[in-house]
């Protein structure tokens, strides 16, 4: 065996040669188990073996399936700890958001996003559904490549070693009945088949992958919903907000989530992001689809706690996601799921620890079905978490999702290739320097 520094086997930077990986405890399909290799090839697991003896690239503490990161507004992150001085509302914190939207181009949204997404996978996340809306220049020009914007997220998460899927969002009102203003114009291919053919021009790749984003029953007129579509996995802003609900009322005469299934777009494909304020009917509707909770941004901004366990039990599937990321923590996200129901409902116990981890791992809700479990034939994606910190010292492993944060993830490997070892990202040097200088940069453009 190859001895690198300290006496440690080399850790496989970025590379899909064969390789063997040996932890110390790991979280399997059937429960966790000790001293397990996994074999990988091409980006693949190609074995597991529990009970095996050292070899290797030697993982201590536990290794889990990487974390799936269902909803994301990259440039948002320029927010963070900037929208607290005043008093306001959901709409109040929209006009900054939009304000800090009009200031982005293809350089400087790259560079943002490469921060970003390194800080993802720092967070235990290994792919990402980046819920894409900013195509255009200002005044709604398209670039001279119309993909220029989703072009620059795809460079950034490949420098950053995170799979992505770019859910490009199909955005085309300002709210229902009302013409984009000048920023949303950004956002604007004009009608649904004029984002489509936008939309097709987008070629996957091993770590990138395309799906389709309805941004909301307020911003695509209902006759046009149903030309919103992906082979792969529909996001749609779902009852996020109790004034959404009201205006679809009073325009449609329906929920949003009747408004859906009266135009065809409640299909096994559709993710129907946050779904915090549903009737009893919404949540019959959505069985079968998915749902995905953003609990750190919900709270955040103060929409309300979703029926996460009334939906799970109704047969939809919960992912999760960082949305503003005004947090990046795949565990605090997490967890929340439950931690926000026992809130809602004043009970504990509301989903079990392999409940959560399946809804924090769902790639499959951002079109990787084949990553989400270390088994053999699953993509090589898995995040190594220390039990020795002060946060999971003395802890049971399956309470790893109750106690760990993302400062407690060691070791991450993205289709085989390492990424991060011993919480340092490998590919990008030094992340925090990059966010605090582009952000700066942007608030003073």
């Amino acid at each position: 065996m190859t001895v690198g520094p300290r006496g440690r086997p080399p850790f496989p930077a970025y590379r899909s040669a064969p390789t063997v990986f040996w932890c110390e405890q790991a979280w399997l399909p059937d429960g966790i188990a000790s001293g397990v290799r996994i074999d990988v090839a091409d980006g693949r697991i190609t074995g597991v073996t529990p009970g095996a003896p050292p070899t290797g690239v030697v993982l201590g503490g536990l290794t889990l399936p990487g974390f799936a990161n269902g909803h994301s507004h990259a440039f948002h992150r320029a927010l963070r700890g900037r929208t607290h001085h005043e008093r306001g509302t959901f709409w109040t914190w929209r006009e900054r958001m939009y304000a800090l939207a009009s200031r982005l181009d293809p350089d400087t949204y790259y560079r943002l996003a490469r921060g970003v997404y390194a800080e993802m996978v720092l967070g235990g996340y290994t792919s990402v559904g980046e819920f894409h809306y900013l195509h255009h220049a200002p005044g709604g020009k398209p670039y001279a490549d119309p993909n220029a914007m989703g072009e620059a997220l795809r460079q950034a998460a490949a420098d950053a070693g995170i799979r992505l899927t770019l859910l490009d969002t199909c955005y085309l009102a300002g709210g229902i009945g009302v013409e984009p203003d000048e920023v949303q114009r950004r956002f604007s291919d004009g009608s649904a088949s004029a984002w489509a053919t936008r939309v097709a021009a987008l070629k996957e790749g091993e770590l990138f992958r395309v799906g389709a984003a309805i941004h909301s029953v307020r911003a695509v007129p209902a006759a046009e919903l149903s030309l919103v579509d992906s082979p792969r996995v529909v996001h749609v802003h779902l009852s996020e907000q109790r004034a959404e609900n009201g205006q679809c009322q009073a325009a449609y005469g329906r929920t949003p989530t009747e408004l859906l299934d009266e135009h065809g777009v409640l299909t096994d494909r559709l993710v129907a992001v946050h779904a915090t304020h549903l009737t009893a009917s919404d949540i019959d509707r959505l069985s079968g689809a998915r749902a995905c909770f953003c609990p750190t941004t919900e709270r955040d901004l103060g929409d309300g706690i979703g029926p996460a366990r009334a939906l799970r039990d109704a047969g939809v599937r919960l992912s999760i996601g960082s949305d503003s990321n005004a947090v990046v923590d795949a565990f605090e996200e997490t967890r929340a799921l439950e931690l926000d129901d026992r809130l809602a409902s004043e009970e504990r116990g509301r989903f079990s620890a392999e409940e959560l981890l399946e809804a924090g791992t769902d790639h499959a809700a951002i079109g990787w079905a084949e990553v989400g479990a270390l088994a053999e034939g699953a993509g090589a994606d898995f995040v190594t978490v220390g039990l020795d910190s002060v946060r999971t010292a003395g802890i049971e492993p399956s309470g790893v999702v109750f106690a760990a944060s993302g400062a407690d993830v060691r070791h991450v490997v993205v289709a085989g290739r390492g990424v991060v070892r011993d919480g340092a990202h490998l590919l990008i040097e030094r992340p925090e320097t990059l966010l605090a200088k582009e952000i700066e940069a942007l608030w003073q453009s």
